[in-house]
């Protein structure tokens, strides 16, 4: 017998996290293509939300907009969603009780990050509360939780009582992910400099990327900057010896714009330290750019073999090689552990999640 997958599309029109808001719109059209014979994909989705993902068998129209549906779902309130297999690729799920075993209601969430639990500085208050409390739920509710990493899964075992529940199926970039033909406009009008890297971080890390920028004779350009954030920034850089006028600091970009700007860049340094799901890294190495990152358990699961996986002290030293010597074999490594990361892969894997509920 078909089944039918809901999938939660909660940032149709209110965008909170630009990457996660791809990563369910990727993972819809995976799952679409990837259905089993018998099986279709409806989309959930809050009042006033449009879906523009071909081969959906039906979209669910809430009544509630993405602001109220956060706060209703946060208190177990969920009128009108129904039940069945409903999966989401947040933490913004319909997390009530349900019976999976007489009904075959299934809700599964994902968890990309844990940044409200090792790093809540990073986030604003509300964001903190928003996904500890969504967490608590899932903890009550959901019959499997997914995580993008391993690393990340036994972390977060450490916080939740999840058991079994813990799933990993990591991300991928966003479909389309390419250099665009007008790269070097985009760089121009974006004021980047001709030989940089890609530093990517918080203030507590991100100085051995400047370091290493200064070591290997290049810029620095900073990505994801969070609002507010360039300031301190710029401190962090002129205390490391790399003046404000060589480094470069962005905030939220569109994918065209990453693209651009990481395909001409000499090396990606990625500094960060917390448990998270390493979007920009996944995009260096499908761009072939070389890679080095912060030992961290994550880096080793994700850029693994694809890049340089140093200490905080070696990251200047890897760096100069990576934009000398061993730029050529970075590129190549980084480009072959890309395709280890696919959407239409998740797709498979979400789908044999549920079949094994």
């Amino acid at each position: 017998m078909g089944a039918r997958l809901r999938m939660v599309l909660d940032q149709l029109t209110h965008v909170v996290d630009q990457d996660q808001a791809w990563a369910a719109l990727d993972l819809t059209r995976a799952l679409v293509d990837t259905a089993p014979s018998g099986c279709d994909v409806e989309a959930i989705v809050p009042a006033q939300g449009e879906v523009a993902v071909p081969g959906l068998a039906g979209v669910h129209r809430l009544s509630l907009a993405r602001r109220e549906l956060a706060a209703s779902w946060q208190m177990g309130i969920a009128p009108g969603v129904g039940g069945g297999l409903i999966h989401s690729a947040s933490l913004m799920a319909p997390l009530v009780r349900h019976d999976r075993v007489h009904d075959n209601d299934q809700t599964t969430v994902t968890l990309w990050d844990l940044r409200a639990w090792d790093a809540p500085e990073t986030l604003a208050k509300s964001a903190v509360s928003w996904n500890r409390a969504m967490l608590k739920r899932a903890a009550r509710h959901a019959d499997a939780v997914v995580v993008p990493t391993h690393t990340i899964g036994a972390r977060l075992a450490e916080i939740a009582k999840l058991g079994e529940r813990i799933r990993v199926i990591p991300g991928a970039v966003p479909t389309g992910f390419v250099v665009p033909l007008d790269a070097t406009q985009r760089r121009a009008t974006l004021t980047i400099p001709d030989r940089y890297i890609v530093v990517t971080g918080g203030p507590a890390t991100i100085e051995a990327g400047f370091r290493a920028a200064l070591a290997a004779g290049a810029d620095a350009v900073v990505l994801d900057a969070a609002e507010g954030a360039e300031p301190r920034l710029a401190e962090i850089a002129a205390a490391a010896g790399l003046p404000e006028s060589r480094a470069r600091i962005r905030s939220a970009l569109s994918a065209e714009d990453r693209a651009a700007v990481l395909a001409g860049a000499a090396a990606f340094v990625a500094t960060d330290d917390v448990a998270a799901w390493p979007w920009r890294a996944v995009e260096a190495m499908t761009l072939g750019v070389p890679v080095v990152a912060l030992d961290t358990g994550v880096h080793r699961d994700v850029v693994a073999d694809g890049g340089a996986i140093v200490a905080r002290d070696d990251i200047e030293d890897a760096v100069v090689d990576a934009t000398g010597s061993g730029a050529r074999r970075l590129s190549v490594l980084a480009a072959d552990r890309s395709r280890a990361f696919s959407w239409h892969g998740a797709g498979e894997r979400v789908w044999g999640l549920h079949a094994d509920l």
